[in-house]
């Protein structure tokens, strides 16, 4: 076998068993997937399934690992964008509205997980994570608008939290053991929200036209 062939090779297996956790996890939600549902997904043995996981929990969380694993801010926003710009379009990405049926379906399944993070420490360490690094992806965001001199200086940690918060209130409140909202209501919270948040977060963060340009006009 050639140098770096098992890699590959593992790696091919792991993104094959990834994908149809993901795409039987959309289809049938948290409570009924089973491995045999992930495997009528699977093209290859699934007694590779068995050879890698026991349950579903432990492809589960593999999945959300590889899914942080794989994020990249540039896939949803432009870095050639004007940052006031690069900001919204990374808000837009997280609003309901503008998810499709594959993406809805896995958001829906996504909270199912957030609920297992109550009592699972695993599940809460993904979320966690996945907390960490979308905040941590806004900070950026309104740091490169600072720098530009599009955005006035703010506290970016606390501006960022608000706004992620904002954005996905019932992945925020699914993990909070004295706060149990359907999705159903935390996504109507949100979209009210989020209109709000599109409306006004330029106009909060953005300099005055005259701290941003010189007396005349742009040069």
């Amino acid at each position: 076998m050639a140098p770096g062939a098992g890699t590959a090779q593992r790696d091919e297996t792991r993104t094959a068993i990834m994908e149809a956790t993901y795409r039987a996890l959309c289809e049938h939600g948290y409570a009924d997937l089973t491995i045999d549902r992930i495997d009528e997904e699977f093209e290859k043995s699934k007694s590779l399934l068995y050879y890698h996981y026991d349950d579903k929990d432990e492809i589960l969380l593999n999945l959300l690992e590889y899914i942080l694993d794989q994020f990249a801010v540039e896939d949803t926003v432009d870095p050639e964008d004007d940052p006031d710009i690069q900001l919204r379009t990374f808000i837009e990405a997280f609003l309901p509205w503008t998810l499709d049926e594959e993406a809805d379906e896995f958001q829906t399944a996504v909270f199912e997980l957030r609920s297992q993070a109550l009592s699972d420490g695993d599940y809460r360490e993904q979320f966690a994570r996945a907390d960490a690094l979308l905040i941590g992806t806004i900070v950026s965001l309104i740091e490169d608008g600072i720098e530009a001199g599009t955005f006035r200086e703010v506290d970016t940690e606390r501006t960022a939290e608000h706004i992620y918060s904002t954005i996905n209130p019932l992945e925020r409140n699914s993990t909070n053991t004295s706060t149990r909202i359907s999705r159903r209501t935390s996504s109507e919270q949100g979209r009210r929200r989020s209109r709000r948040l599109l409306a006004g977060t330029n106009r909060d963060l953005s300099k005055p036209t005259e701290d941003r340009y010189p007396v005349g006009g742009r040069v």
